[in-house]
């Protein structure tokens, strides 16, 4: 196993490189520039904000620049906020992290909970209502989602806060973990249950069952860990989205999160946002992913990666 993380990780830099080079070649393709803003101010003074960031070279040296820098853990700076690229994304995932942490949590603890009801109770109430759950969930935007929930609970009951993010403080922390989470809930829930009633029906199970073992035996001890493996396969890209931010549930709830941060680079063409916010993801996707791998061997013995 030792030998199949090294492999993976050996590959994550050309992944970064590939994934920065189309990142470059797709961003400078859209008209405008950061300093499109600035026509008002007369050519000269566009001119000169792109000499000072070197935007002024042709691509090619603007390119290869960039990945030297890369390659010294530089990720330059926001035109637009006139700051270092890695402090804005350190300070913006503080607050992206500890909304998808939680929320992540939420996710796994309630989607698993209730995908695992349903498939116990297959055909019956419980079951229907875990679906029914599922489905709306999957089916509704979060934008839809958040919007009613600031509705319901901060505009006509009072019970929350509608803006802002503080951690600790249950009125400004539930609507957005509550929003952010149901659609992965959703996702787990039904995966879950799906999982579950494929594994009950194996011959294993049955010999289980007539051995006389008790149903929570069954059930936690040889269905679960079976059931975990096509459950894992999503919880790494989940995770790896949850925690980067979601543009959506930031801007209406009005959070400085990473994901907010993103989306305000792309309206501004801010080149060095954009570039050094992808890769990141990029790096956080890689892991997750390999993780999530690694874990497979975990759950179940039979896997093996050679090294």
């Amino acid at each position: 196993m030792l030998g199949y993380a090294v492999r993976r990780l050996l590959w994550m830099p050309p992944l970064l490189w590939a994934v920065a080079t189309v990142t470059f070649v797709l961003m400078h393709a859209i008209p405008g520039g950061p300093f499109s803003g600035q026509a008002k101010a007369g050519p000269p003074v566009v001119e000169a904000l792109e000499r000072a960031h070197n935007l002024d070279e042709p691509l090619w040296e603007q390119y290869v620049l960039y990945l030297w820098n890369l390659l010294h853990l530089d990720l330059g700076v926001s035109y637009t906020r006139a700051q270092d690229v890695g402090t804005i994304i350190s300070e913006g995932m503080a607050v992206s992290a500890q909304l998808g942490v939680i929320s992540f949590a939420v996710a796994v603890t309630v989607g698993m909970g209730l995908g695992l009801l349903s498939a116990l109770n297959q055909n019956g109430p419980l079951d229907y209502l875990g679906v029914f759950f599922a489905t709306v969930g999957a089916a509704m935007p979060s934008f839809i989602l958040a919007t009613f929930l600031v509705v319901v609970f901060s505009v006509n009951l009072g019970w929350t806060d509608v803006l802002g993010w503080e951690f600790g403080n249950p009125r400004k922390m539930v609507l957005p973990v509550a929003a952010l989470s149901v659609l992965p809930t959703a996702y787990i829930a039904r995966m879950t249950r799906a999982s579950v009633l494929d594994v009950l029906r194996q011959d294993y199970i049955r010999t289980a069952r007539a051995k006389g073992l008790p149903e929570y035996a069954v059930v936690l001890r040889h269905a679960m860990k079976n059931a975990m493996i096509p459950v894992l396969t999503i919880l790494g890209p989940l995770f790896a989205v949850l925690i980067t931010g979601s543009f959506i549930v930031e801007g209406i709830f009005e959070i400085n999160g990473i994901g907010r941060r993103f989306v305000d680079a792309v309206f501004n063409r801010d080149y060095g946002l954009i570039m050094g916010t992808t890769i990141f993801y990029a790096v956080i996707v890689a892991f997750a992913n390999l993780i999530v791998d690694l874990l497979y061997g975990v759950v179940d013995p039979r896997i093996r990666y050679q090294g």
